[in-house]
């Protein structure tokens, strides 16, 4: 039995009922909020262990609550919204948000979504070892492996490799992994970016001009699988 509980913050009637029926027939317990106010209230009275939020409300713009709630809340948060522009969801994920799905969504990506998202909440101890696929990360020793072979990587290729495989399943922007891993003064240097990715890949892939881990978000960022 999962029995995470989940809070979903949505305006729209038929999308609360399907995501409760969705969400309980998986084992999961949920809240339900139709404004951003009353979400923030049963967010700030019983903190769940994850928040599904439309970002188009009744009372306030999901983007404002989304800010509101990363002033104390930790833990994921996923945009599930009509809005698909770009715009929305650069703006999204630079605010704060787990990941983001737009409606009408698959019920079985969510779930795996979901699942990413809320094993993701339990990686907070830099000690621990971290397996995904044929990869490996030992955050204490700073040490990689592909298939039991350590790989050399660099200082700042161990960083960025560290933040993906943290953020497994979620869209990391440009503008958030520049400033993680440089700083905010490096925020615009995409292209930075972009060659650093190209070197971590022919260390961890097994083919990098077809990536399986480091998965590109056009227009976006990186996406960790």
């Amino acid at each position: 039995m999962n029995k995470a509980e989940i809070l979903v913050i949505d305006d729209e009637a038929p999308i609360r009922k399907l995501l409760e029926i969705t969400l309980e027939s998986n084992d999961y317990k949920v809240w339900l909020a139709e404004t951003g106010k009353e979400g923030i209230l049963m967010a700030v009275n019983h903190p769940p262990e994850l928040i599904l939020l439309d970002i188009g409300l009744p009372d306030k713009s999901g983007h404002e609550i989304l800010k509101e709630l990363r002033t104390w809340y930790t833990k994921a948060i996923i945009i599930l919204s009509v809005q698909s522009s770009e715009e929305d969801i650069v703006k999204a994920l630079d605010n704060g948000a787990t990941d983001y799905l737009t409606k009408p969504f698959r019920t079985a990506e969510l779930l795996a979504r979901i699942r990413s998202v809320i094993r993701r909440n339990q990686l907070q101890n830099d000690n621990s070892i971290l397996f995904c696929d044929d990869l490996q990360i030992d955050f204490g020793a700073r040490v990689v492996k592909r298939n039991d072979e350590v790989l050399k990587l660099t200082s700042t290729e161990f960083n960025l490799l560290s933040l993906f495989m943290k953020n497994e399943g979620r869209v990391l922007t440009h503008q958030y992994i520049l400033k993680e891993i440089w700083g905010v003064g490096y925020q615009t240097e995409t292209q930075y970016l972009r060659v650093f990715v190209a070197t971590l890949r022919k260390k961890i892939e097994v083919n990098p001009n077809q990536p399986k881990h480091i998965i590109t978000e056009s227009g976006v960022g990186y996406r960790f699988s």
